[in-house]
């Protein structure tokens, strides 16, 4: 039946929303040194634009440092160079063989803007889910109008519409939730 297939693809969008939205949180900065927080910056090599994690592998031996040690040595100036551009708010220390960030410790001050920037950044998550909702229900409400469904039918499926999508915004609330209580953590 075409419902199961609206159902199936608007759920579908809603379970890419939130891989998104957890890529997201993993790169933000919580006090504790984290490969996530640099391995999608860019940096050229070779003439092509390309994440760090594809030219260099990264570690994190304690709490406090993160470690990136390239595959070809004649990398280490341009992985520096994007680090910087990026401006992730640590400064990259080069030694010849490898590169070393160390992590400084946040503020209170600095954890609670980061909770209120994961807050508005959040919200776009959840109004993707919300327009997957929207796009479900215009889809309903077209089976309606050609007489393939009735009208009990219709508001059967919009509520269930509205149930899969409560569920995916509790999933992206409990998401924040962890991820606030993370960033708060002294």
């Amino acid at each position: 039946m075409k419902v199961q297939g609206f159902f199936s693809t608007a759920e579908e969008a809603m379970k890419k929303t939130i891989d998104r939205l957890k890529c997201e949180l993993s790169s933000i900065r919580t006090g504790r040194a984290s490969s996530a927080v640099i391995e999608t910056i860019k940096v050229e090599s070779y003439g092509s634009i390309v994440p760090i994690n594809q030219i260099a592998s990264i570690s994190v031996p304690d709490a406090r440092t993160i470690e990136i040690r390239p595959w070809d040595v004649s990398q280490l100036s341009a992985i520096e160079k994007a680090i910087f551009k990026a401006d992730i708010g640590m400064a990259p220390v080069n030694d010849g063989r490898l590169i070393r960030i160390s992590v400084p410790h946040l503020t209170q001050e600095r954890r609670k803007e980061i909770v209120k920037s994961i807050g508005k950044m959040v919200e776009e998550f959840r109004v993707a889910v919300r327009n997957e909702r929207r796009v479900l229900i215009e889809n309903i409400k077209k089976l309606e109008k050609d007489k393939v469904i009735t009208e009990d039918d219709k508001k059967k499926l919009e509520a269930r519409a509205q149930k899969v999508t409560d569920g995916y915004i509790k999933k992206i609330d409990d998401s924040v939730a962890i991820k606030e209580k993370e960033v708060m953590q002294v």
